[in-house]
């Protein structure tokens, strides 16, 4: 059924490949810890939406891919990740996370001074964190999330962002030391600059060492077209503090502008070629063990 469903989704240019194996199995218990869950046409899409989704699928075709791509993988875990497609309608991603259940949690979005209880549901759906898109604006800002980070440390919530590390990082910094919660940031830090010296990357590789921060290790894709180009990065910054790096795959790789579309396997590999069975263990399991499921 699965695999059927993924073949006739090869005649949409923008969906995902059938899923493939990774080169070198990831370890017992790995997370993919970056995913997008989409909905049917019972999923209101936002009126500011830049693309729609593929056509056709429904909730629960999407489901079906997104575990034949777990199982591929070889992956038991995930975080699902609320798209902008759906605005601050997060219906989508709590219905998937709560379909999805046991080692499955969500990252959703809020606006600017939304109310301690719209937190505190988030927490109670196995939510663990909100997120914020520095690169391309949105519902919650920078001033905002500070704002909201007292009560999100007081749900165990963190915030997750996007930003372009060569272009942000230095402005932010010293705002990062001082938050109370965690800050995953995403796709290397999404540098525009891919030096692995670039002074940016110098300050990303500090917070990190220091504990501010944690970064994924995700859409590489995103950064060039050859892909393998991102490997120096990512070495630095596993090298920097591997007990707070993690992955995803960005599954099933919406909103690509100029990329391509990437094979998953072939992003699992890009980094276990790199680290060592000790880091892919942290990497893969337990730090997103330890920040997502405490």
């Amino acid at each position: 059924m699965i695999s059927t469903i993924c073949c006739a989704l090869m005649d949409d240019a923008a969906a995902p490949y059938p899923p493939t194996t990774p080169g070198t199995p990831l370890p017992a218990g790995a997370w993919d810890a970056h995913v997008h869950l989409l909905g049917g046409p019972e999923h209101a899409l936002s009126p500011t939406r830049v693309e729609d989704p593929p056509a056709g699928i429904d909730f629960d075709r999407w489901l079906a891919m997104y575990r034949a791509h777990l199982d591929a993988l070889g992956c038991t875990r995930g975080l699902v990740v609320h798209s902008i497609l759906y605005g601050t309608d997060n219906t989508v991603t709590l219905a998937a996370v709560r379909a999805l259940g046991a080692g499955f949690k969500g990252v959703g979005l809020l606006p600017d001074a939304a109310p301690v209880k719209d937190i505190r549901h988030f927490a109670d759906s196995n939510v663990v964190a909100v997120r914020l898109n520095y690169v391309h604006g949105g519902v919650l800002s920078w001033d905002g999330a500070k704002a909201m980070a007292p009560a999100l440390k007081d749900h165990d919530m963190h915030i997750q962002m996007l930003l372009h590390a060569d272009q942000h990082i230095a402005e932010l910094a010293d705002d990062i030391r001082a938050l109370p919660v965690p800050l995953v940031i995403d796709h290397c830090g999404w540098p525009t600059d891919l030096n692995p010296d670039h002074p940016a990357i110098d300050t990303l590789c500090a917070l990190l060492a220091d504990g501010h921060i944690h970064i994924k290790l995700s859409a590489p894709y995103r950064l060039t077209r050859t892909i393998a180009e991102v490997q120096p990065l990512m070495r630095r910054l596993i090298t920097a503090n591997p007990d707070h790096i993690l992955w995803g795959s960005d599954w099933p790789h919406i909103m690509l502008g100029d990329a391509s579309m990437p094979h998953a396997a072939h992003l699992a590999d890009i980094v276990t070629d790199i680290a060592s069975d000790a880091e892919c263990q942290k990497i893969f399991v337990t730090n997103p063990d330890t920040l997502f499921a405490p």
